[in-house]
Order: structure tokens, then sequence, then C-alpha cells
């Protein structure tokens, strides 16, 4: 009888477990998180803020990113609704420097994230991306990782304020 109790258990603990997983895995981006957008050839940055809502860089004369990082030097900060900057490709939470730097609080966060909706930067193919922006505003370091798969040109969309300082988001 305490061998049949015992293994009950067992599968209940199991369940719990698989759907206290299940729940941490498709809850969502928490506010702060970076969202990782899987579009063709390249890899496109935002900050999730609040209500299926992101902050990310857009172009500031309505061509697409890729075309635009070549031909301008501009970008303008966006807060839009994530699907709207999907446009049907995949993405996920991607907090990967979470073990190298420490994230700011969220409520800092969010702070510095809102304060720069709107705002115009410059930006340049080498100095500065939009990987860069993103983690400037978590971390308060604009780094990324660098691996070996070939950047693609909006992975460059690189961004400086206009004063030429990559201070991305430091108030």
């Amino acid at each position: 009888m305490n061998a049949v109790i015992l293994q009950i258990s067992s599968v209940h603990f199991h369940f719990t477990f698989i759907s206290v997983c299940f729940f941490l895995k498709f809850q969502g981006p928490r506010p702060g998180d970076l969202i990782e957008i899987f579009r063709i050839g390249y890899e496109h940055w935002a900050i999730y803020v609040e209500d299926d809502c992101v902050v990310h860089l857009a172009p500031d004369i309505g061509l697409p990113a890729h075309i635009t990082s070549v031909f301008s030097n501009r970008a303008v900060v966006k807060y839009s609704r994530l699907e709207d900057v999907l446009h049907g490709c995949s993405w996920k939470v991607n907090n990967k420097l979470d073990g190298t730097y420490l994230p700011l609080p969220v409520d800092q966060i969010l702070q510095r994230t809102k304060e720069m909706v709107n705002k115009i930067v410059q930006y340049s193919l080498i100095e500065g991306n939009c990987e860069h922006f993103v983690n400037g505003l978590r971390y308060g370091v604009p780094r990324i990782v660098v691996t070996h798969e070939p950047a693609g040109p909006a992975c460059f969309l690189g961004v400086l304020p206009a004063d030429g300082k990559a201070d991305f988001g430091k108030h």
C-alpha cells in the first residue's frame, strides 16, 4: 500500500513540475526583457515594455531597416506593438548577457527605455547597432556578444546619440 501511495506522489510531483516549467516557458516576456527577432538574413532587437509592446530602433525615412542602415545615419526610437515589429517572423526572449552583467532594476530599465521613445539618434554600421541599444538599456552597457555567424545588415543598425558618444540610455 505504501508503494502505491509513493508512486502516486511521484506522478503528482512530476506533473506539477512539468506544469510549472510549461507556465514559465510560455508566460511571455516580462518588462525589461530583450526580444531577439529572427528576420531573413539578420536579427533585429527590441526591449519589452508592457502590454505586448516593445521599444526598438526604426529607420526615420520610411525605408526598410536593411536598406536604411546602409544609406542613412539616423534612426528613431519607436514604441510599437510586438506583433507589428515581428512582420510574421519568429522571436524569443534573449537576455543572454544576464550571466555577464547584472540587469538594472526593472523600473530603471523601463524609465530609461521610455525616455528614449521618439528620439532621433545617429547610427553607424560599425560603432553600434540595435543590439547595442537594447543592451545599453537593460544593463547600462552597450555590448554585443560576438558570434561566428555573419552579421546581417540590420544588425549593424548602429546607434549613436547626436553627440557621437555611445551612452545608450544612460541618464
